[in-house]
């Protein structure tokens, strides 16, 4: 199992946070590069448009990135493809590949944030139907590269080449998903790897729907070995599980009732996280010993796990904390889930 990092390049560190946009990007960026040296596998960055996130051009940062590592992986998490023009994306995705030698990744969806919709002058009546017809487009560049297609939302492609090429002979793009049926069908259907965002309740429910996707893969033609799940969680690794609840409960409890205001969700109590913290809750918080064997019981749980993201930096969390639980990912954790 690949064990990484997704980031939302958060800029926010609590309500007293004084750090400047340019000394978030720059902590952020040493935190992918200490990464790298740790062994971790692979590092995302996801896509927003909000004052608090500094990820609105998430492969510029990502080439910034991959010009300061050599082995990790880098990946969108995710690519709101939906109100993207799929031409720049593939662009800009295989550029990255070839100053990251080849160590580029896509992971595309909806987003579950909105607000790049109307930024970009798209109708959300058109939510998913923009997705289908962008997807297909992205894969077609993917595969060719001259191109003939024809949509409903972009000019028209008459046999027309799309550079550059990326270094690897088919750029991998997985296919985010949350909770929608047809979504685990769409990827399973299509042969793409599945990153399942999993942020509240108990991961094991979406079992019959990863399920879903395995048997939509089977039917199309492909073999298991072809049909990747990763699972993208929030979550925290301490020196011990105390330490890793104490600092990590505060922020995330701002956060999500601030988010529960929002979105009609109730406030966060300390009684709901130490549900999500237990063996069955989605959120791996504690010491290395105990998450590893939370992410191993997940994966038994959804058939088999290929790749486990923790999302981290969007509790309150300090600098030194986020890079003290890199290393302890890198050093601890990833050796406990080789081992098994």
């Amino acid at each position: 199992m690949e064990i990484g990092i997704d980031s939302f390049a958060s800029a926010m560190y609590g309500d007293n946070n004084t750090l400047s946009s340019v000394d978030a990007m720059e902590q952020l960026l040493q935190r992918i590069e200490f990464a790298d040296q740790a062994g971790l596998d692979v590092f995302g960055i996801g896509e927003h448009h909000k004052k608090e996130f500094l990820d609105s051009a998430t492969a510029v940062i990502l080439s910034a990135a991959a010009a300061r590592t050599k082995n990790i992986r880098l990946t969108s998490a995710v690519t709101v493809l939906s109100a993207a023009d799929p031409v720049r994306v593939y662009q800009s995705f295989a550029t990255l590949d070839l100053i990251s030698k080849g160590r580029t990744e896509i992971v595309v969806g909806r987003g579950s944030a909105i607000e790049a919709y109307p930024l970009f002058g798209y109708d959300l009546r058109d939510y998913d139907a923009l997705f289908k017809e962008k997807l297909e487009l992205l894969l077609q560049i993917r595969d060719n590269e001259f191109v003939s297609w024809e949509g409903k939302f972009r000019p028209a492609l008459d046999n027309l080449p799309v550079y550059p090429r990326a270094l690897q002979e088919k750029l991998p793009i997985w296919l985010g998903v949350g909770g929608t049926p047809e979504s685990f069908i769409r990827a399973g259907s299509l042969g793409l790897p599945l990153m399942v965002a999993v942020i509240g309740g108990q991961t094991h429910r979406f079992k019959p729907l990863v399920d879903l996707y395995r048997e939509a893969g089977k039917a199309a033609g492909y073999k298991p070995n072809e049909l990747k799940v990763g699972l993208h969680s929030p979550g925290y690794v301490g020196s011990t599980t105390e330490k890793a609840i104490e600092e990590y409960y505060p922020g995330y409890a701002e956060l999500w009732t601030k988010l529960g205001y929002e979105r009609g969700w109730p406030p966060v109590t300390k009684g709901k996280f130490d549900g999500l913290i237990d063996n069955l809750g989605v959120l791996i918080v504690g010491g290395p010993e105990r998450a590893a064997e939370k992410i191993l019981r997940h994966s038994e749980a959804l058939g088999g796990v290929d790749r486990f993201t923790f999302q981290m930096d969007n509790a309150g969390l300090t600098h030194k904390q986020l890079m003290n639980a890199i290393e302890l990912i890198g050093a601890k954790l990833i050796p406990l889930i080789k081992k098994g």
